[in-house]
């Protein structure tokens, strides 16, 4: 479906190890899962779900197939990117294009490693990053205003809708919040995303530390927690250096390695799944003897939208959708316990689906 997450981050905070340490792990599933690298600054990875590989098990699989996500490594940011400094033209339309932003910050310290601002100050790089993002918003609405007040003296309805919701994220940005932090009704939703504003993303804090504190973080992860539970975005710790260490590891010598270092699975696990659920996303499962796959759909999607993420036929086509809930499929060993039961449900053009359903559609050709 698309999706994009895109790393970026100040100079020498781990970016690009923790981006190549991703592309590594890609690749070593290769053998196992679709996979490709569409450009080299950009590679979709499996998420984890350890629920596909029992499905598989009950249902006699010959195949497991994850559902992926696209992570996009972007040029490294400096100060004043809003203005075009370094690559900041680049960089500002890189992040146009993805949904969601892994902001990796610098939370270990290494004299070998020199900072672009010269000390180890994670919020303050957050905020360095915030503030060039904050400017270039700032910029591109100050340009729309005159167009929309022109049109709204026109008495154009939507013109005036857009303006409305254009002053108040010009008032919080005046205020140094990000736009995402904007108050709007659900019906101002679409016309907030047409905005095309860098800071309305939804962000993941990666908090890149040393290997000593993988498991558990260090003072300065700690406040980067602090700082991303206050304005509702997620932060997971992870050791860029141990990740691009285990991406090169065969499998057998993974779990061996990652006990050696205290970890029960790898940080890049808990990226890609803090990524996945950034951007609101839910799995749905289809399984039989063929293969057993995850499907990617947007929280709140309603069963002929499941149908569509297989095939645009199936969704045009949809007449009904054959429901198992994860927890009966597992419990009465597939699908014909699940109906013995009565725990097979069929659900119409209205179900919203949910995280785990195994789902079977009917439609008409």
């Amino acid at each position: 479906m698309g999706f994009k997450c895109g790393i970026v981050g100040l100079p020498n905070v781990g970016k690009s190890t923790l981006f190549n340490a991703l592309t590594q792990t890609a690749a070593a599933q290769a053998a196992n899962y679709p996979f490709c690298t569409i450009e080299p600054n950009v590679g979709e990875v499996a998420v984890p779900d350890e629920r596909l590989a029992a499905l598989a098990t009950i249902a006699g699989s010959a195949e497991i197939i994850p559902t992926r996500l696209t992570f996009v490594d972007i040029a490294g940011l400096v100060r004043g990117a809003s203005q075009g400094e370094g690559l900041g033209n680049q960089f500002l339309a890189n992040i146009r294009e993805v949904d969601a932003i892994a902001h990796v910050v610098r939370c270990f310290e290494d004299g070998d490693v020199t900072h672009v601002e010269g000390r180890i100050d994670p919020i303050a790089d957050i905020e360095t990053i915030e503030t060039e993002l904050m400017l270039a918003d700032l910029d591109s609405l100050e340009k729309r205003v005159p167009s929309l007040e022109k049109r709204v003296r026109g008495a154009d309805k939507e013109a005036k809708e857009t303006l409305a919701l254009v002053e108040r994220s010009l008032a919080y940005l005046r205020e140094g919040k990000p736009a995402r932090l904007v108050e709007r009704k659900p019906e101002e939703e679409r016309t907030f995303r047409l905005l095309g504003l860098l800071t309305s993303k939804p962000v993941l804090y990666v908090c890149n530390v040393e290997e000593s504190a993988a498991d558990k973080g260090n003072a300065y992860s700690a406040r980067v927690f602090e700082r991303a539970a206050k304005e509702g975005a997620k932060a997971v710790v992870v050791s860029a250096k141990i990740e691009s260490e285990i991406a090169l590891l065969p499998p057998e010598e993974q779990a061996e390695y990652l006990a050696s270092v205290g970890l029960t699975e790898p940080g890049l696990n808990r990226v890609i799944r803090a990524g996945y659920e950034l951007l609101g996303l839910v799995t749905f499962f289809t399984a039989g003897p063929k293969e057993a796959r995850a499907w990617t759909l947007n929280q709140g999607a309603k069963a002929p939208q499941a149908a569509g993420v297989i095939h645009t036929d199936f969704e045009k086509g949809f007449i009904r959708a054959e429901t198992i809930a994860y927890a009966d499929y597992v419990a009465l060993e597939g699908e014909a316990g699940a109906r013995d039961a009565g725990k097979l449900r069929l659900e119409g053009k209205d179900y919203v689906v949910a995280d785990g359903d195994v789902l079977h559609f009917r439609f008409a050709n």
